[in-house]
């Protein structure tokens, strides 16, 4: 078994050693339900289909992704467990991908378990499964980046706190990139080319795009690339820090 698996392993099972994971799981389903039916105008749209539910994601995210995040790294670090690891024969990118992949594949079992939503849409009409799949796709690729955002920044401090705080700041700042509220203090110093390289940064302009159904690669690569310049991040942030 390859080092990397056996962190993943390890780290996906911690997840369900305390009554912590079935409480994640319930408030992200409660809360998505809630937001869904009695927000999101699920019925009164009059239409079946699931974009009321993946309308409220980001903002779900901005909040429960760092939770989950704020102690992949920031716990081993207070406990000096951190170096313990980094002393078994294991390099620093395997227990990087290991801990990312167990965090983002709990990330996709919550998700998973909102199926029987997409049930119900089929059940009372006849929705377009593609873009229900593709809109599944996109909320998965930007809770993925949610995370990487979170597991940097909680490998820059030992609380998990802190981890948390800077990981909602800086997941916002990349939600509202496109926004008028973000970019229209930047016109005075920038030129229009960078106002729009800003805008593009927008979580929500990549994601918005995906839920009309349509899977343009650059969107999809816009949030893998988020991802893997996020864990390039962590393994650098690590590299310095690892002696504090």
């Amino acid at each position: 078994m390859s080092p990397a698996l056996a962190i993943y392993r390890r780290e996906f099972a911690a997840y369900f050693a305390s009554p912590l994971a079935a409480v994640f799981i319930v408030i992200f389903l409660m809360l998505a339900s809630a937001f869904t039916f009695y927000f999101g105008g699920f019925f009164e749209a009059g239409q079946a289909d699931l974009q009321a539910f993946f309308r409220f994601h980001p903002w779900l995210y901005l909040l429960l992704v760092p939770a989950v995040s704020m102690g992949l790294w920031a716990e081993e670090r207070k406990s000096g467990t951190l170096e313990l690891l980094l002393t078994q024969p294991v390099t620093l990118w395997q227990a990087v991908l290991g801990k990312f992949f167990a965090a983002w594949t709990f990330l996709a079992l919550a998700l998973a378990l909102s199926f029987p939503l997409w049930i119900t849409v089929g059940w009372l009409g006849a929705p377009d499964h593609g873009v229900i799949f593709a809109s599944y796709l996109g909320s998965l690729l930007m809770a993925g980046a949610f995370l990487a955002i979170g597991g940097c920044l909680s490998a820059a401090t030992r609380s998990q706190v802190l981890a948390f705080i800077l990981a909602v700041l800086v997941c916002l700042v990349f939600l509202l990139a496109g926004f008028p509220l973000a970019l229209d203090p930047l016109r005075p110093f920038l030129s229009q080319g960078a106002i729009d390289a800003v805008g593009a940064l927008s979580f929500l302009t990549h994601f918005q795009a995906i839920l009309r159904g349509v899977l343009d690669l650059r969107d999809v690569l816009y949030f893998v690339l988020t991802i893997l310049a996020w864990l390039c991040a962590t393994v650098l942030v690590i590299e310095i820090r690892k002696a504090d």
